[in-house]
């Protein structure tokens, strides 16, 4: 029986560290991170790691519910796969498990709180743009990956894989900006 630990955080500049460190705490021998959004399980491949590794008897740590994603369905369609595999999945804070039955319980309703907060998220952050369009402050978010650096990068024959590692992103974000530079073209 072995535990093991996922630990995500939304965006490159947020720091992995905290979850990292409480689940060496609880005794996690294999942890698996990654820096990716939580409203969807699309290109969160640590986590389909971390599943296809998981034996009957392991136990899947996260640190809160939330880490695992901020969709009730896909939260609850993972902690089945979990389980299917004769897996447990603990969430520490507040400390769940599906051990129990009671679990299962808390951790739908932790579910939906998470995809609630998801959708105020969203929705206070569309007022704010609004609020700052009217104001004549909005300019909308600034590029984060040099994209002609990456077509660049792909014309001098790199592929996705070598390209994501070079600039420090995901092979799917590479995917979408070569893509989007054909539809240019």
């Amino acid at each position: 029986m072995a535990r093991i630990g996922y630990a995500r955080v939304s965006t490159l500049d947020q720091d992995l560290d905290g979850q990292l460190d409480r689940l060496r705490a609880e005794g996690c021998a294999i942890i698996r991170a990654e820096k990716v959004s939580g409203a969807s399980r699309d290109g969160r491949s640590e986590l389909a790691t971390v599943i296809e590794f998981l034996r009957p008897g392991d136990e899947l740590l996260v640190t809160r519910l939330d880490r695992l994603g901020r969709d009730t369905r896909d939260v609850l369609n993972l902690i089945h796969e979990c389980e299917q595999r004769g897996a447990f999945v603990t969430v520490l804070d507040p400390h769940v498990s599906t051990r129990g039955e009671m679990g299962h319980v808390v951790l739908t309703v932790l579910g939906m709180v998470a995809q609630m907060e998801r959708r105020f998220i969203k929705e206070r952050q569309r007022e704010g743009i609004e609020r700052a369009k009217a104001a004549g402050a909005y300019r909308g978010g600034w590029p984060r990956l040099n994209r002609q650096h990456i077509v660049a990068l792909r014309a001098e024959g790199l592929g996705p894989a070598a390209i994501a590692k070079a600039v420090g992103c995901s092979r799917m974000q590479v995917y979408r900006i070569l893509y989007a530079s054909t539809l240019e073209a």
